[in-house]
């Protein structure tokens, strides 16, 4: 890194503690953090750990601003921002910040599919071709299920290998849904469906394409009605580069050790079901509660969403996938969990089941580590959900 660029991220990190904005929860920051049982010492001293963890972080990783939420039981624990939304304009992150979701806007595609399958509008088990009938033959062993768990066999349309100049897809010219569509159905299968499990968007973005199919509505409208007004998400939203947003962060990147804007991309790209939503924490916090109940979806759906998917065989997949969430457990505690990486911005949400705590971090940075301040802030908040490798590192 230049000397120049050192001045400028100890600058930016140098002023953390005046820029960052607690929630507009003043009481819950108060006496809410940790458990009830804690002395206020005990809660302030886990707050400053928390502030200095991410500060660190954000010094080593270079990442001009973060936004973190914690929920227990359902209800904000502690929402906060650090750093800098918009380096340019020197203006803050807090808790009304919007980022973009990466992947885990999958979640809110998986829902909306699993409504559908509740409704008898849409089977599990159902074969491709049913909704795609110019699907290639490769296609017909292909079912929704496959698309949910990763295990279809599909190429990943976004793939480096397919979006290099010259690939057959490019970022920077707007495609119809059904042009989409039409280029995946191009592509080869990479292995035969349900042997094997491979992340990639392709399957969700057709799972757009059959929420359209059998709505006769765009998924993105279909989420607003039936996800986000319901819950009250008022904030979260489809991307739009053109529509005045309040509170938007800007994403960045690293290149040579300097700060750039993010890469551009057209239009088309930021409305497929893959993930391509804004959000905040205050959203993020009222779609965890939601998950605790059964407002959207039957106990039995969700169940399916956070039991790993497995193959024909008959054997979990190897990444403990289910339906747009990993199934994981630290220290013996589940944690079911999902990354997000779009746009110079790196998002993650990892949900403590059992223990009914849940921990967001959203990053303006595309080359952030976002699980390791995500996972390191649960242990500061709960020692026992300390990831092994962090714990030795302390």
């Amino acid at each position: 890194m230049t000397s120049g660029a050192a001045r400028y991220f100890s600058l930016i990190f140098g002023r953390i503690h005046v820029s960052r904005t607690i929630s507009c929860f003043p009481l819950a920051i108060a006496i809410a953090l940790g458990a009830a049982t804690r002395t206020a010492s005990a809660q302030r001293t886990t707050l400053g750990d928390i502030d200095r963890f991410v500060a660190q972080e954000m010094a080593r990783q270079h990442i001009p601003g973060i936004a973190v939420g914690i929920y227990t039981n359902g209800k904000i624990a502690l929402v906060k921002g650090y750093g800098l939304a918009n380096v340019e304009l020197d203006v803050p992150v807090k808790p009304a910040t919007i980022f973009q979701s990466g992947s885990v806007g999958k979640q809110f595609t998986s829902a909306a599919i699993m409504m559908l399958v509740e409704e008898g509008k849409i089977g599990l088990d159902d074969s491709l071709p049913k909704y795609f009938p110019d699907a290639p033959a490769t296609w017909r062993g292909i079912t929704i299920r496959q698309l949910l768990s990763h295990t279809s066999g599909l190429a990943d349309y976004a793939s480096d290998s397919l979006t290099k100049p010259g690939g057959p897809i490019n970022l920077r010219a707007d495609y119809t849904e059904d042009q989409l569509v039409q280029v995946i159905e191009t592509l080869p299968i990479e292995f035969a469906p349900g042997e094997d499990w491979a992340y990639c968007n392709s399957n969700y973005l057709l799972l757009g394409a059959v929420i359209r199919k059998v709505t006769g509505k765009f998924y993105g409208d279909v989420l607003q009605e039936r996800i986000f007004k319901p819950l009250g998400m008022t904030r979260t939203r489809i991307i739009s580069e053109a529509d005045i947003v309040p509170n938007r962060a800007a994403g960045y990147q690293l290149v040579g050790g300097k700060l750039k804007n993010q890469d551009w991309v057209s239009p088309s790209f930021n409305t497929t079901a893959d993930g391509a939503l804004y959000f905040n924490v205050l959203d993020l916090a009222k779609w965890d509660a939601a998950l605790y109940g059964e407002k959207l979806l039957k106990k039995s759906s969700f169940d399916q969403m956070w039991t790993v998917a497995k193959l024909k065989n008959g054997q979990p997949n190897s990444h403990h996938y289910g339906f747009a969430w990993f199934i994981d457990s630290i220290n013996g505690h589940r944690v079911i969990q999902h990354s997000g990486s779009w746009q110079g911005f790196k998002t993650y949400i990892a949900r403590y089941v059992d223990d009914r705590v849940t921990v967001v971090v959203l990053a303006n940075l595309g080359d952030a580590d976002q699980a390791v301040i995500a996972h390191g802030i649960a242990g500061l908040y709960r020692h026992e959900l300390t990831p092994p490798a962090q714990s030795a590192g302390h």
